[in-house]
């Protein structure tokens, strides 16, 4: 499986000292608790991060852009890691980690493999989607896939953007070939302003009060130019409303931007993870939201990026997965859109 149930983050890279230090006696009766170990070669029992997860620890690259067939822009961003080996009939590996260029044209792209620590192959065919896919829309690029297993209909629902300010979805029974569905997300849903509405990642989540079974995080600027993490809701993952306020604004932590939002539990509590720019230490960050998204509990630093490469201070869009028991975090690494994809253990 690679959506966590008890998400188990992780962290990356050899020992550095962090700001989660601080935040590390907090919580670590909940680590114990939980029973977490690291997996790492010649690692020890795993520090906690905030909310008990576990640290994770940089591995490897796993895709980088001078080494893939379909590379137009030279780089690539936003990758979401699916366990697929038992969910459809007869794939190409194990897992299948989805990613794209950012600039134009950009390109929903599928890479597969059977170790969430790689080696991952690029799919022969690349892009799945382009920024033509005539009659449903004709935009300079499209970007920032992230991919749901919908249990209900025994589809890959796959969310996202182009332009920045309009969020798309299409379906797919093998995880490969997809139909368009629908706009879910534009500009116009969000206050007069907004100009930016992209980077979203949908969840399985339930929202008794709202009727709700699924959540969405996003990213949503405005004229300021400052970057804050949006939030909505949808009993079918379809039609969705949205939040007027954001879920989480930079100002809240005290950095200029933050985007990349994803949804973990642990300890029957529920969290969202982001990142920041690099300008604001490049790290990724962690606030408890609660199970009914009440509770604004920003816990600091939850990746701390390191200087060294590939990460050379920034650490982003992150997904997460479990292979063989083992959490993994699959993100970006670098300069943006000059980095590369990595993997980092827990």
């Amino acid at each position: 499986m690679t959506q966590h149930e008890d998400n188990t983050p992780a962290d990356s890279g050899a020992f550095r000292p962090s700001r989660r230090i601080f935040l590390r006696g907090a919580v670590a009766g909940t680590a114990a608790t939980a029973g977490v170990i690291a997996t790492g070669a010649g690692a020890g029992a795993a520090a906690a991060a905030p909310g008990g997860f576990p640290d994770y620890r940089y591995v490897k690259p796993l895709l980088t852009p001078s080494q893939l067939k379909y590379n137009p822009t030279g780089e690539i961003i936003f990758p979401c890691i699916r366990g697929v080996y038992d969910r459809l009939a007869n794939p190409l590996g194990r897992y299948y980690l989805y990613y794209a260029p950012h600039d134009a044209p950009g390109g929903i792209c599928l890479a597969y493999g059977d170790k969430l620590e790689g080696p991952f192959t690029e799919y022969t065919a690349n892009p799945l989607v382009s920024n033509n896919w005539q009659p449903h829309y004709k935009v300079s690029h499209v970007s920032s896939p992230h991919v749901l297993w919908n249990e209900d209909v025994k589809e890959m629902w796959l969310y996202f953007h182009g332009e920045n300010h309009t969020t798309r979805l299409a379906r797919s029974k093998d995880g490969i070939t997809f139909t368009y569905d629908r706009t879910v997300l534009t500009k116009d849903m969000l206050p007069a302003g907004t100009t930016e509405t992209s980077y979203a990642r949908v969840f399985r989540h339930d929202l008794p009060a709202r009727d709700a079974r699924y959540v969405m995080l996003f990213m949503v600027n405005n004229q300021s130019n400052r970057r804050d993490v949006g939030w909505g809701w949808s009993k079918d993952g379809r039609t969705w409303t949205f939040a007027q306020q954001p879920l989480i604004r930079h100002s809240d932590v005290g950095v200029n931007n933050i985007s990349g939002g994803h949804l973990l539990t642990r300890g029957g509590s529920t969290y969202v993870v982001y990142h920041t720019g690099k300008e604001n230490g490049g790290n990724i960050l962690i606030t408890e939201v609660g199970n009914d998204f009440s509770r604004r509990n920003h816990l600091g630093v939850f990746y701390d990026s390191g200087s060294a490469a590939p990460e050379n201070g920034r650490a982003a869009a992150p997904s997460f997965g479990t292979d063989r028991g083992v959490p993994y975090m699959v993100y970006e690494a670098g300069e943006r859109l000059g980095g590369s994809i990595a993997v980092a253990r827990g």
